[in-house]
C-alpha cells in the first residue's frame, strides 16, 4: 500500500489577516506561491484546493494551473469542485487542459455542493436537481475525455458529434467523490475513481468502503484498492467555530474522534486510518498559519516518513529527530 500525503487550504482565513485582506495563500499571490514552493521542497505529494464561490478563496482551477506551473511533481486536487450546475464539455475542456499541460498531475474531485442557499444560487440549479445533473455529467466528462465524436441525449445535456481536445494524458483522469450518506456512497461506487470523505472516523470509514466496494460490484465496476482516503481538517488548540457545531448536530460526532489537536495527533490519526486500508491523505488547518514555512517542515517532520521514500524529500533521520524530540513518534 503506497502512503501519500497531501495538504489543502481550508476556507478560513489566516488569523493575521484583517476584514479588509488577507495574508495568506487564499489570497495573496507572494504566499500562495511560497506554500507550493514549500509542498515542492519539502516532498507532499498533491495540493487541494477547496472550492467555495461566495467566500474570498481563489477559484481551484486557475490556483492549479499557477501551481502546476511552479512544480513539476507535485498532484494537483480540488476538495472539492462542484459539478451540478455546470456545462460538462466546457468543464471537461478545463480538466483536461490543466491535465495535458501539467504532464497528468490532475486529481479531479467532484461534488454536489454545500448546503447553503447563497452558494446554491450561483450554480443556477435547483437542489432536487444536484443528484440526477451530476449522475449525467460525470459519465459524459469521461466520454469526452477519451472518445471523439461524442452524441448524447439525456435529461440535461444534448450533443452530437462532440470532440474536445486535446485529450489528457491520463485516459481518463480518476475522479475522486467525498460524501458519507448512503446515498453518496452508492454514487461512489456507481462512477467513482476513489472515495476521500471528511470528518470521519476509521471505523465509518471502514463501513463505508464495504458500501462502496458494494455498489461498484452491482455495477460491473471496481474501484482500486489504493483509491480510499480522508481530508484530515487539524487544528494546534481546541476549534470553537460554527463547521464543529454543525458537525455535532449533524452527525452526532464528537469532534475529539475527527479533528487531531497537533501534529503528534495527527500522526496517530493517520495511523488509525492506514490500519484499515486508507493510504491517500489531505492534511487541512483549521486555521491558515501565520507562517507556511514553519507549518509544512514541522507537518513534514511529523508524518512524512509514512509515505514511501521515493515522494519524501525530507528525510527519514531529520523526521525521526523531529518527532523523538517532540514526542510525536510515541
Amino acid at each position: 500500500m503506497k502512503v501519500r500525503i497531501g495538504f489543502g487550504l481550508g476556507l478560513s482565513r489566516s488569523r493575521d489577516a484583517g476584514a479588509g485582506g488577507g495574508r495568506g495563500p487564499g489570497d495573496d499571490a507572494a504566499q500562495f506561491g511560497l506554500m507550493v514552493d514549500e509542498l515542492d521542497r519539502l516532498g507532499f505529494d498533491s495540493l487541494w484546493l477547496p472550492e467555495r464561490i461566495t467566500s474570498d478563496r481563489i477559484d481551484p482551477i486557475v490556483g492549479l494551473a499557477i501551481a502546476a506551473g511552479r512544480s513539476s511533481r507535485l498532484k494537483l486536487g480540488t476538495s472539492v469542485q462542484v459539478l451540478s450546475g455546470r456545462n460538462p464539455v466546457l468543464l471537461a475542456k478545463e480538466w483536461a487542459t490543466l491535465d495535458r499541460l501539467s504532464g497528468g498531475r490532475t486529481l479531479p474531485a467532484f461534488g454536489l455542493g454545500v448546503v447553503d442557499t447563497t452558494e446554491q444560487q450561483v450554480f443556477g440549479i435547483d437542489r432536487s436537481d444536484r443528484a440526477s445533473w451530476f449522475d449525467e455529467a460525470l459519465p459524459l466528462m469521461r466520454r469526452l475525455w477519451t472518445e471523439d465524436g461524442v452524441t448524447h441525449h439525456g435529461q440535461h445535456f444534448h450533443l452530437d458529434d462532440v470532440t474536445i481536445g486535446p485529450k489528457p494524458v491520463q485516459q481518463p483522469p480518476d475522479v475522486w467523490l467525498g460524501g458519507r450518506a448512503p446515498s453518496e456512497l452508492r454514487r461512489v461506487g456507481r462512477l467513482g475513481d476513489g472515495w476521500l470523505p471528511s470528518f470521519a472516523t476509521p471505523q465509518l470509514c471502514e463501513d463505508g468502503r464495504l458500501s462502496v466496494e458494494a455498489e461498484a460490484e452491482r455495477s460491473g465496476r471496481r474501484i482500486d484498492p489504493e483509491h480510499y482516503g480522508l481530508l484530515l481538517g487539524y487544528a494546534h488548540e481546541a476549534v470553537d467555530n460554527p463547521l464543529v457545531s454543525g458537525l455535532v448536530q449533524r452527525y452526532g460526532i464528537d469532534p475529539a474522534e475527527v479533528i487531531p489537536i497537533g501534529f503528534a495527533e495527527v500522526r496517530r490519526f493517520l495511523g488509525r486510518f492506514i490500519d484499515v486500508g486508507f493510504s491517500k491523505f489531505v492534511l487541512v488547518p483549521f486555521d491558515e498559519p501565520a507562517d507556511w514555512t514553519v507549518e509544512l517542515e514541522e507537518a513534514a517532520a511529523a508524518v512524512l516518513d509514512l509515505q514511501s521514500p521515493s515522494r519524501s524529500r525530507h528525510g527519514s533521520a531529520p523526521a525521526a529527530n523531529a518527532l523523538a524530540a517532540s514526542g510525536a513518534g510515541k
